[in-house]
């Protein structure tokens, strides 16, 4: 049996851990026949967006075939509108017994319809991966490209799709109020962590050489974040004055991930030598030996992919509260931050660090019901309804 995931409406950049990546990586490991149809959009070393210059086909790092469509001209427009050269003749080439489309957003959904009314023993599931926090910030994106052009899309495609998913809470009530697909249709598919890295970061020699690296003692108590660090993340600077005023010496801030150019001045300026540290852009599967590094993992910006890494890490987080984004909470592991105040997050981390009973009791919840939930393997089985 063969899936191909389309990933057309998104990017795809290889060698990274985004769900686009894992849940074609672990649907080959569960003995199916994968491929990917992909966009030229990824990502470059330093993780900012780009393109690829030109279509190609090629294995990638799991021995997975992938075909990169080029766009149509102009290109500055179908860049945005996402429509490409040789749509059809990829999905027939390919010839899937299961379609995952990773996000409905482009305009080529008309072909892969039809293609789907001609072949209708083909299985579809499509995700989603906007919500009312990163997505419709202006009137032209919510009224016209998501209300008008994205609905549609989403709305052609649904007589023949087995399940709409949105990756957090927020995304299932996005596509049920934004695209007014059948609430029965639609479901939640959580992001996960990478069981195969999950498994090589748990030997203790792993925690120990990235202690080592950056002069932080077992016995230290290292809170950690990443991730972009940019406008809609800048609570990341709260943090960092939040660590400062704690006046414990064995309490220490480790960041890493990029920081952008507006913020860097603040940012480097509340860097403090062997208390908060900056280890500068990481690759994602390196992220998973500074995680099992940490004892207490702190996000106090907008969502990120590293919630769910974390928690399938078994690892205890504070993190912001957002409505539609408390999936996170197993039932203990996690305390939600809801001001923007260093204040709040000083008092939670002093709270953990004073009550040693209270962060071992959220370690518990975390080692013992992370991995249940957000295993990738797990989510690509539920991904196809097995």
């Amino acid at each position: 049996m063969k899936i191909v995931h389309i990933c057309l409406g998104c990017f795809f950049p290889d060698k990274f851990s985004y769900q686009e990546n894992m849940l074609p990586k672990f649907h080959k490991q569960l003995g199916y026949e994968v491929e990917v149809i992909a966009s030229l959009e990824t990502f470059d070393k330093d993780g900012n967006p780009t393109y690829i210059k030109r279509g190609s086909v090629y294995q990638n790092e799991y021995d997975i075939k992938v075909t990169r469509l080029e766009y149509k001209k102009p290109v500055k427009v179908y860049r945005k509108l996402k429509r490409y050269i040789g749509t059809i003749e990829a999905l027939k080439k390919a010839s899937p017994d299961i379609l995952f489309i990773h996000g409905c957003q482009f305009l080529d959904m008309d072909i892969v319809a039809e293609y789907a009314r001609q072949k209708q023993n083909v299985k579809i599931y499509v995700d989603n991966h906007a919500d009312f926090s990163n997505s419709g910030k202006n009137f032209y994106s919510k009224n016209i490209l998501h209300k008008i052009i994205w609905k549609h899309s989403a709305q052609i495609i649904e007589p023949y799709t087995t399940k709409f998913y949105g990756v957090l809470p927020a995304r299932v009530d996005w596509l049920k109020k934004m695209y007014d697909l059948p609430k029965n249709k639609c479901e939640l598919l959580v992001m996960g962590a990478d069981d195969d890295k999950v498994a090589e970061a748990e030997h203790p020699e792993i925690r120990n050489e990235v202690r080592n690296q950056y002069n932080i003692a077992e016995d230290d108590f290292l809170i950690e974040t990443g991730g972009k660090i940019d406008s809609a993340k800048k609570q990341t600077l709260l943090l960092m004055k939040a660590v400062a005023k704690i006046d414990n010496p064995k309490v220490k801030l480790l960041i890493f991930g990029s920081v952008t150019q507006d913020l860097k001045e603040q940012f480097d300026s509340l860097c403090i030598e062997n208390k908060i540290i900056y280890a500068g852009w990481i690759k994602s599967d390196v992220s998973y030996s500074y995680v099992a590094a940490a004892d207490l993992l702190v996000f106090p910006g907008r969502h990120s992919v590293f919630w769910e890494q974390v928690c399938g890490q078994g690892k205890p987080m504070l993190v912001k509260y957002w409505e539609g984004t408390t999936h996170v909470d197993l039932g203990g592991n996690v305390e939600f931050l809801y001001k923007d105040s260093a204040d709040e997050i000083y008092n939670k981390i002093m709270e953990l660090v004073s009550k040693p009973e209270k962060y071992e009791k959220m370690k518990q919840v975390a080692v013992t019901k992370g991995m249940e939930v957000f295993s990738y393997k797990k989510i690509a089985r539920r991904a196809i309804g097995i």
